[in-house]
């Protein structure tokens, strides 16, 4: 059996204050960051600004500390997670971890949280239909964030520009899985939304993975910034039968980045069929109503043509009954049938001459002077 034996004379006596600071400077120096999986109890949150709760195995426990603004996921007591922190010992004495972040670790505590969080800001109406806006038919400025890298995102590429190519693709790289990519798609959010000319819609692409790897989908405050963009949003995050928190707050959802591609932009041979066969249907159409209007047409101008006959016709038999009318009252007619005018001498009418009066009497063809020499009645 051995002893140790301590230099007291050598070992610095140090005040409670500084004691502490020398062992957190020790800590700092030793363990800047730990990660700790463990299972949550004993989880609150006092005055909606700090997060307290004890993270536990079958053989200890440590207290925890955060600030809520750190806690990006939906947690609650038997979950199980893993946290990035900083240990420390606080001014009381008590040892605790200081949390940086959390990720939810194994299946069940990962649906958990997504339920918990699915819950909370359905509640909030963040996934109602009416805040959901259409896509632009064809758009000519298009958004991306997403990993240069991954696979997802050049199937994206080569799928739009085979269908619709010409377009204004501007992309953000990010990371599209760990603890940082929630906050670096949260940049590229930003970004897009504080253009002076920004992007018709933004397209959030993800290949497929596992639960953990989609886990960055889930995270709260990466949800709220997609619901408030003031553009569109298009989520192509893992296969088909894969759904996270963003694709409930997307304004469209696509199963694949493949499939958003489809979504995003016509096939372009398709689209020019379709021009040519509406062009053939406006045409005929065309063409029917113009041979309808034609028939109309000229059966208005053919009844035009009947009532101005009638007209004519109407109008052409009244003028010659007037005409003949007319011509009877002609007093020529009357003096070539045998009938005089009486006229004194100054051209006057004369109905009822005098004896001895000085009279002109004109016949069709004569005028004949001559004196009244008796008047008797009729």
């Amino acid at each position: 059996m051995s002893a140790t034996i301590v230099n007291m004379e050598s070992t610095p006596v140090l005040g409670v204050s500084d004691a502490i600071a020398v062992i957190n400077q020790s800590l700092e120096y030793a363990f800047p960051v730990v990660q700790v999986v463990g299972e949550v109890a004993s989880f609150k949150i006092n005055h909606d600004k700090w997060v307290f709760f004890n993270l536990k195995d079958d053989e200890g426990s440590i207290g925890c500390f955060m600030s809520i603004f750190n806690l990006r996921v939906q947690i609650e007591d038997g979950m199980k997670i893993m946290i990035v922190a900083t240990p420390k010992l606080t001014q009381w004495g008590k040892f605790s971890l200081t949390v940086q972040q959390i990720m939810p670790a194994g299946e069940g505590s990962i649906k958990k949280s997504f339920d918990l969080l699915r819950a909370k800001l359905n509640k909030e109406g963040l996934f109602v239909p009416e805040r959901k806006r259409t896509l632009p038919r064809l758009p000519e400025r298009i958004g991306v964030i997403s990993s240069v890298e991954a696979a997802g995102y050049k199937d994206f590429i080569k799928i739009v520009q085979a269908r619709f190519g010409n377009l204004d693709i501007k992309v953000y790289h990010t990371l599209v899985q760990g603890v940082d990519a929630p906050e670096q798609i949260i940049q590229g959010l930003e970004y897009f939304n504080g253009l002076a000319e920004p992007p018709e819609v933004i397209c959030i692409l993800r290949g497929g993975g596992s639960t953990d790897d989609l886990a960055a989908f889930n995270d709260e405050p990466l949800v709220r910034k997609i619901a408030s963009s003031r553009v569109p949003i298009l989520t192509g995050i893992g296969h088909e039968v894969d759904t996270t928190i963003a694709d409930l707050a997307a304004d469209v959802r696509a199963s694949t980045p493949s499939n958003a591609a489809e979504i995003l932009v016509p096939d372009g041979h398709a689209l020019t069929s379709e021009i040519v066969e509406k062009h053939k249907l406006f045409k005929a159409m065309f063409i029917s109503q113009l041979d309808k209007k034609t028939a109309v047409t000229d059966q208005q101008l053919e009844s035009i043509r009947f009532k101005t006959e009638q007209i004519f016709y109407t109008t052409q038999a009244v003028f010659n009954s007037l005409s003949s009318a007319l011509r009877s009252l002609n007093p020529e007619l009357v003096l070539k049938r045998g009938y005089a005018i009486m006229r004194g001498v100054n051209g006057e009418l004369l109905r009822s001459p005098t004896i001895g009066q000085m009279v002109n009497i004109e016949n069709f063809d004569r005028i004949i002077e001559a004196k009244v020499e008796n008047v008797r009645k009729k």
